[in-house]
């Protein structure tokens, strides 16, 4: 296997920490219309579509349209980030090791594009190439489409950029949540799973790794030509 050529990465709960945030806007939300909003409730959402989450959100009693809803949330989590951004351990300096070598990375996220510009603006400039949000793409993660299209993206310039074509077995997606890996491996990249609110097993078509903190671009590397996930500290801490 050739050296890895870039990163996608998926945002909340795996570069940030921001499901608390959700969490708590979805409860404020349906206890405004008089319901109840459980933990076990709020985990099911995690790492799925906006417009899913909505429909859920109106059977637990919100009356308000599915955009409404998804403006509402993502300006709530918009606000409480501007206050504080919480980036999950290890994420940044993974992401400024990959920029120090060249390693292109980009973001595929669920959110919607005005909570992912907060994100992305707290980040040194150009420290994520390309941004693919929920509200660009017709079908939600666990569709791969949301990572096609960031592919597609990249993969523009890449041969000009670099002098060979991007490919899906050379580039690593990471990823936090079920529908999130689904949908990175159904793309065709090599998927590095990291457990945050939502348990993963380790599985035959991702790489199970227990945190970002003290994973080098060298573990990456490492992962993309092992044949065989593993489960284990990272290979520099």
């Amino acid at each position: 296997m050739s050296d890895l050529q870039a990163v996608f990465w998926d945002m909340d709960g795996t570069l940030v920490d921001t499901e608390p945030y959700w969490i708590a806007a979805e409860r404020e939300l349906v206890e405004s219309y008089g319901g109840a909003w459980s933990q076990e409730q709020a985990h099911l959402l995690v790492g799925q579509a906006l417009e899913y989450s909505a429909s859920v959100l109106q059977g637990a009693g919100v009356d308000m349209g599915n955009r409404e809803i998804i403006d509402h949330l993502t300006a709530d989590v918009a606000a409480r980030c501007a206050e504080r951004i919480p980036w999950r351990p290890g994420a940044r300096e993974l992401l400024q090791a990959l920029n120090d070598e060249g390693v292109r990375c980009a973001l595929v996220t669920m959110s919607f594009a005005p909570l992912a510009e907060a994100i992305v603006s707290a980040l040194p400039a150009g420290s994520l190439e390309c941004v693919v949000t929920g509200d660009v793409v017709s079908a939600g993660k666990p569709d791969p489409e949301a990572y096609h299209s960031a592919f597609t993206m990249m993969a523009a310039d890449h041969a000009q950029r670099t002098g060979e074509e991007l490919d899906r077995a050379r580039c690593i997606a990471v990823e936090d949540s079920i529908p999130g890996t689904a949908s990175a491996v159904a793309s065709g990249m090599v998927t590095v799973a990291v457990p945050h609110y939502a348990q993963l097993p380790e599985h035959g078509a991702w790489h199970l790794v227990d945190s970002l903190a003290g994973l080098g671009v060298d573990d990456l590397r490492a992962l993309l030509r092992s044949p065989v996930p593993v489960s284990a500290a990272p290979a520099s801490a």
